[in-house]
Order: structure tokens, then sequence, then C-alpha cells
């Protein structure tokens, strides 16, 4: 039997019963990335010795009498997450010599729970792409077309999994980096709440892995379906050890609802600031049918959405003045100099971008009390809705575009060219007040290419999106094997 597609539940369900063992499972996942991944490009740091001593100690927990709940599982993990005896780049070749001396808390979590990695997923140069490749370890190509995307900057987990190579895998989300990938691979991708899974260890290189809370960005799970992504939260979810989980542990809240038609929720597939492409309208409107049809109380519009224009300013305006934050002072200098040369009346995007990459402190701080009450007014809309479903990009997976001026790139959507980073405003409809979202396959567009949504709940109630996932996964069918 091919176990290659098989989810982790289903493969722990045939450990216990000896159907197979973790050696097995492990020497077919990595003969499988022999023999595909060339033409993938997805594992970029193999680590295929350590796997198979892993999987035997697997075998020999259960054999005792051992049962954790991963173990025994083979997965992989981005490469931007520290792993002992491993390089951690961000794919900046300047750092191929890096080698941290400890795990990453969630490298260390998966290890804990038995999981057997298998080597680490390609990522764009700093993760600062929605594509994956760099100068050292190449490009990643879409396991459904060759010559586009996977997405970024979890594209080399997502195109491991839509190619068998693992049950499950790690990634993190800034711009839509889980959620992107998933989408344009056609698998399952969860971006918890902000803080819920501590993501020490995921640190650009050389600086130390220190227990910071990041503003943005979170650690979450892929995998090839709803009830996968469940598992492996329920591994990574809980605080450092070292600073909030001296005192507090998690306990989730269950999901608000177990079965479709007692769900209430709020459908947009429109942006005021970019255009929604028909593939991904379409794919919208699949989630909505499938809703109504399951007699969820489907809504379309609600004066109780936070403004989804200025959301946008606002998330734009976090992005873009903590990323350029490490940038050398003449860089600086230089973006001060393109700032004054703006104009006054100039409200695009771009223009966000570039002025908040200059922003002082105070600057900061205006938009950080703003936030807070978009995050108030979540709550109340979060009161009469239980989840949100919206795109995750305006198209399916774009052709590669390696094109060094990422500000001067265009995304296409339906023949019309549009800025390349204006598409990250659905990703921060989520991500800029912090709430979890669910990336889930709907089907495929006219080309052939998958599609998704998200679907987004309320601060710290992940169980409800991700359950939400599992129902529509029954309606519409999940992951699809690309052909």
């Amino acid at each position: 039997m091919e176990w290659r597609f098989q989810t982790a539940e289903e493969l722990t369900t045939a450990l216990r019963a000896g159907e197979v063992t973790s050696a097995e499972l492990t020497e077919e996942a990595i003969a499988l990335i022999e023999r595909d991944d060339k033409a993938i490009n997805a594992i970029c740091v193999p680590d295929f010795d350590r796997a198979r001593a892993a999987a035997r100690d697997a075998d020999q927990a259960r054999a005792r009498g051992e049962d954790r709940p991963l173990l025994g599982i083979p997965v992989t993990v981005k490469e931007s997450f520290n792993m002992t005896g491993l390089p951690t780049t961000w794919g900046m070749p300047q750092h191929q010599d890096f080698v941290p001396a400890e795990d990453a808390v969630q490298v260390s979590r998966l290890k804990a729970a038995g999981a057997v990695v298998l080597g680490k997923t390609n990522v764009p140069l700093g993760l600062q792409d929605i594509q994956s490749f760099n100068e050292f370890y190449g490009t990643t190509n879409n396991p459904w077309d060759h010559e586009r995307t996977p997405g970024g900057s979890s594209g080399g987990s997502a195109a491991a999994l839509a190619s068998g190579f693992g049950a499950l895998s790690i990634g993190s989300d800034l711009a839509g980096s889980l959620r992107t990938p998933a989408h344009f691979c056609g698998i399952y991708a969860h971006k918890p709440t902000v803080g819920l899974a501590a993501t020490r260890g995921m640190v650009p290189p050389p600086a130390p892995a220190l227990p910071v809370d990041l503003d943005l960005a979170v650690a979450g799970p892929m995998a090839r379906t709803a009830r996968d992504l469940t598992l492996l939260l329920d591994v990574m979810a809980g605080p450092d050890p070292l600073t909030h989980g001296m005192a507090y542990e998690v306990k989730l809240p269950p999901a608000r609802h177990e079965r479709l038609r007692d769900f209430r929720v709020l459908v947009i597939e429109d942006h005021p600031l970019i255009p929604t492409g028909a593939a991904v309208r379409a794919g919208v409107n699949r989630v909505a049918d499938a809703l109504a049809e399951g007699g969820a109380r489907v809504e379309r519009s609600s004066p109780l959405l936070p403004d989804l224009t200025e959301s946008a300013t606002l998330y734009t305006q976090l992005l873009f003045s903590g990323t350029v934050a490490r940038f050398p002072i003449e860089a600086y200098e230089q973006l001060q100099a393109t700032v004054a040369g703006l104009s006054a009346d100039d409200r695009s995007l771009g223009a966000v971008r570039l002025r908040a990459t200059v922003f002082t402190h105070r600057d900061w701080l205006q938009a950080y009390d703003h936030r807070e009450r978009h995050r108030h007014g979540w709550r109340r809309l979060f009161a009469d809705f239980d989840a949100v479903v919206c795109p995750i990009t305006p198209t399916p997976a774009f052709p590669h575009d390696h094109d060094p001026d990422l500000l001067g790139r265009l995304i296409d959507i339906d023949g019309v060219g549009y800025p390349y980073f204006d598409q990250l405003v659905w990703a921060g409809v989520a991500t800029m007040p912090g709430l979890p979202a669910t990336a889930v396959p709907t089907g495929r567009s006219a080309e052939g290419l998958p599609v998704g949504v998200q679907l987004i709940g309320p601060a710290f109630e992940d169980r409800t999106p991700l359950r939400l996932a599992e129902l529509l996964e029954q309606a519409l069918g999940g992951f699809q094997v690309p052909r």
C-alpha cells in the first residue's frame, strides 16, 4: 500500500494497528522525495539519516506501549525554524554556515510529540515574498503547474504536502505566508490567534533565539485535512516556557457549533482596494452555496464589519514599519528621501507602504491605538457571527516572477495589472487584528489550479473556524491530488 497521501490521523490508526511501521513510512517518504522533488524543490535541507533514526526510536517507543500525538508520523519544517544540526539561512547565502545550538520551540514540540522530521522546506529571501525562491536554494515550483509559484513564504511546506512529502508541516504567517501557499497548492493551513503558539527560534540568522512576543507574525500548522490541522495545533499551542508558560497553560474554548446549520457566517467577496478575480470569486461562492445548502445562516454584508480600507491601511503601516526595522542606515535614509518626494494627496497603498517605512514611534503608537479599536469592532461582529469567509488573495497561483524590484512588480487580475503587494490586503483582514484564520480548498479554477478561501474566527476561539473547515471539507471534497 502507498501511504504518501494518507492523513496523519489515518497513519496514526495504521501505526497503532501494526499495519505499518514508522520506519516503513519514513523510507517511503524519503524515496518519494528523492524521486519527485527534483521537479518541485520543496525540501531544501534533507535530514534523512536523523529521520531514519527517529523512526526507529518511534517504533521502539510504540513497542513499549507509548502513544504520543504524532508518534512516528513523517513531517517537514519550514526552513526559518531553528533546528540543531541543520542550517537556518532564511534563504540568505551569507548565512549558509549558521547552525543554531538549539531547536525552535515548535521543533521541540514536534519532536516531543514523536514526529519524524524529514527535513526543512524552502522559503523566499528573508521570508519577504509571496513566492518561494532564493539564490541559495533555488526556486520551488507549484505541484499543480511547475511554471507557477506555490506561494510564500511557507511555499516549500505547502508544495511538500501537496506532493505527499510527509503528512504535516509547520510554517509561519505575517502576510498570508501560511494561507497563500495553502490556497495556491490546494491544502489546509491555520493562522492561529496571535500569541497562541510560541515562536522562539523562528528568527533571522544569526540573531539569538529570544522569547519575543511578535506583533503580527505567528507559527501555525499545515496539513491535507482540517482535522489534521487541529491535531497539529494542539501540539503547537501554548506559551513560551521561558516567559508566559511559567504561569499559564492553554485551554482553548470548544468550537461554537458542531453542525453546519448552526453556524452564522458573513461572506465577503469584494475589497474596496483591489478587485477579486473570477476564479477566486467562484470559490467564495462555492463556499457560500455549501453553507446555505447545509442550513447555515449566511449574510453577504453587515454594518458591524470593520472598515476594510482603514483595516488595510493599518495593516500596511504595521507590516512595513516593522519590515524595515533592521535596514542599514543608508537604505533608511534613501527611503526618507523617497517619502519626502511623495505628494501629500497620494493615499494609495504604495504611498502608505513607503510612509510606513519611516514611521516614528509616535506614528506606530497611533496605528496601534487604531488597531485596538478595530479589534473591539471584531468582537462586536463576532457577537452576531461565528465566522467570516473571504478570499486569501485575488487570484490562484501566478507564474514565477523573479523581478528583483518587488515594488515594481504587478499582479494580473483577469487581464489587468495591479501593484504586486496590494494583494496582501486580504491577508491583513485577519493578521492586523490578530484573529485566527483557516485556509480551506474550495475546488479548482477553469485552468485547473487550486482555489481556497479563509475562514476568520473570533480571537482565541481557533476551534470554531477549524470545525467549520472540517464541515466544509465534507461538503466540498477537500484536498485533491495534483495530476
